[in-house]
């Protein structure tokens, strides 16, 4: 398991993992793991840097060796400690910080921060009654009792507002103004910022600042998405239009974290996803879900011309293709220059400064 800061060092001696885990559960290391059948292999997943996931289908269905796991939602899970402790220390409380937390899942996170602060500081917002059932037993079992709420965590929870830290446990692509609102000012807001440019999301941290609150972006991240913004994938319809494409896609789905933020900020609403394929060919998939656009771009990885095919009112690989060709003319600024700022009027990203605004995502 990764070792947390001396901060969280105590914390974590005073909440061991294990008390949160259930007795069957998966991961991709180990696959499905079951305590009293392979008591070895559950520890060793205990006790590993992996996610372990505890959850599917909204708990339709069951956690079995047969779940179509290349297929399924996963819904729930215990996060990586090493992703925990990144996390928690972007976060940064302060002894008697009140903190709200975004999606109580197991439980763990809620305990460690009680650990921390003391159970009446932290609240914790879990939409799933299910799961909220079981990590009420797990904070019970290891003898914490923070304030654990049954509801939609994009609404926060004013009555025990404001508080000095929000702690986001589930990705945001849109981040409700209801965080800032129940946030102090000079508060801060640690979260997974999943927006969809290159499939990837990215550690962000906000200070709350009057009616605004106001960041940057650290280190990649991936994580469920709050269920009130998880994506929808209607069938690709409408006439064809095919064309040669000035740059490489491989140009875009390879350039790094800043052009993800660069076209998160320039193509706002827009869903971006590269990746090789078997024989040596590259895909790149954009989509516009409120447009019902989508353009394909492929290479076949043996030299010449990619191809490209567009559906849709909008020609999205020709906005992709301009708005890296515009952060290429930039200096390819990587993620640390770039910021997000959220006000009552929606959210922007920046380059460099705050004034700079790229777009509203």
């Amino acid at each position: 398991m990764a070792s947390p800061s001396h901060e969280w060092g105590e914390a974590l001696r005073a909440t061991p993992r294990h008390l949160f885990v259930p007795d069957t559960a998966w991961t991709t290391q180990h696959g499905l793991t079951d305590r009293n059948a392979d008591p070895d292999t559950w520890w060793s997943t205990v006790n590993s840097d992996s996610a372990i996931v505890t959850q599917i289908d909204d708990g339709a269905t069951e956690l079995t060796n047969e779940s179509p796991w290349r297929t399924i939602n996963h819904t729930s899970s215990c996060s990586a400690p090493s992703m925990v402790f990144d996390f928690l220390g972007l976060l940064a409380p302060y002894p008697g910080d009140r903190v709200l937390e975004i999606g109580a899942g197991t439980g763990w996170t809620a305990a460690l921060l009680s650990a921390r602060l003391g159970s009446d500081k932290v609240t914790t917002v879990e939409v799933d009654e299910q799961v909220a059932k079981q990590a009420a037993a797990n904070l019970e079992r290891a003898g914490y009792s923070p304030t654990l709420v049954v509801g939609d965590g994009a609404h926060g929870w004013p009555e025990n507002a404001p508080y000095d830290r929000v702690h986001v446990t589930c990705g945001a692509v849109t981040i409700p103004y209801a965080w800032v609102e129940q946030t102090r000012p000079g508060g801060v807001i640690a979260l997974p910022w999943m927006h969809g440019a290159l499939g990837a999301g990215h550690k962000a941290t906000l200070t709350v600042a009057g009616e605004q609150a106001i960041g940057r972006f650290h280190s990649e991240c991936a994580y469920m998405m709050l269920r009130a913004q998880r994506p929808t994938h209607p069938p690709i319809e409408g006439e064809a239009r095919e064309s040669t494409p000035r740059v490489d896609p491989r140009r875009l789905s390879r350039a790094g974290d800043g052009l993800r933020l660069a076209l998160a900020g320039m193509l706002p609403g827009v869903s971006l996803n590269g990746a090789d394929h078997p024989g040596g060919s590259h895909r790149l998939a954009l989509r516009h879900l409120l447009s019902e656009s989508h353009a394909l771009a492929v290479h076949s990885g043996e030299g010449g011309d990619a191809e490209v095919t567009q559906r849709g009112p909008r020609d999205l690989w020709s906005e992709a293709e301009a708005a890296y060709l515009a952060w290429a003319g930039w200096g390819e600024p990587g993620r640390g220059r770039f910021g997000l700022t959220v006000t009552p009027n929606g959210q922007h990203v920046w380059l460099d400064r705050p004034g700079n605004l790229l777009g509203q995502v």
